[in-house]
Order: C-alpha cells, then structure tokens, then sequence
C-alpha cells in the first residue's frame, strides 16, 4: 500500500536487492526536483520526458509465458487508474477490454524503458520476463 502522507516510508521494496524508495509524493515537479533520485516516479509523471538515465521495474502485470509476452491487469497496482473501467467492460466485451488493457500495460513499460537517453536499467519482477529481455539486447562492441 501506498503511503503518500510518509515520503520517507519506502512503497516499493525488493528485498533481495536491498532495495526501497517510495513513490513520488512530494509537491514540486518531482523529474526536476533534486531529490528526484531518491524516489521512484511513474508514467504520468515521466511521460514526455527525457533523462539521461532511468531505472524502471516492471512488476507482476507484465510477464513472459510459454514463448509469449502475457499481460495480467490484476497484477496492475491498485492506485493506477489507466485500466479504470475495463473491468465493468469486460462483462459485456472481455476481448475488447483484454486488448485495451494489454496494450496500456505494454505502452507504459515502453514509454517508462524510452525515456533514458544515455542507459536504462530495467528490473523484472518475473525471471522469466528478465532472461527473455536479456535474450533480445543486441551488445554493440561485444
């Protein structure tokens, strides 16, 4: 759960790496502001922007399955409200919902994973998903 009153309270937490940051919270323009990289930013505060290097952990809404990219909108954090309404259209049309919400979660890996200009860092949560990526880097200078 996100704890938006407590910016020092980490919100995202991987224990294996020994790492913990909290989401953005502040009230300054948070890609600007100095303190910047001591937090974790999102897509709708990301989005148009560019960075010499930026980090981005994809979580468990994006995952990689029997040869195949697979997207999971249940896993989506419960605070993004990009995929709102896709649950009530996927009563009446669950292929049109699934399609929406598979390539809102796709878009914002990618826009999140274009934004570095000099490196990007990606995390996954799911291995798979990782060594699949890993399986796809063309190494210039190798």
């Amino acid at each position: 759960m996100i704890n938006r009153s407590n910016p020092d309270k980490p919100d995202i937490i991987i224990e294996d790496y020994k790492f913990a940051l909290s989401w953005n919270a502040n009230n300054t323009i948070w890609a600007i502001d100095e303190n910047s990289v001591n937090q974790i930013g999102c897509i709708h505060t990301s989005q148009g922007l560019e960075f010499d290097y930026v980090g981005v952990i994809i979580g468990p809404d994006l995952r990689y399955e029997n040869g195949e990219i697979v997207t999971d909108p249940s896993k989506r954090a419960k605070t993004d409200h990009s995929l709102k309404g896709l649950k009530t259209l996927s009563k009446t049309e669950p292929e049109k919902a699934h399609d929406i919400a598979d390539t809102l979660i796709k878009n914002t890996y990618r826009t999140l994973m274009t934004r570095g200009m000099k490196a990007c860092r990606v995390f996954c949560t799911d291995p798979a998903l990782s060594e699949y990526l890993k399986s796809r880097i063309v190494r210039l200078n190798a």
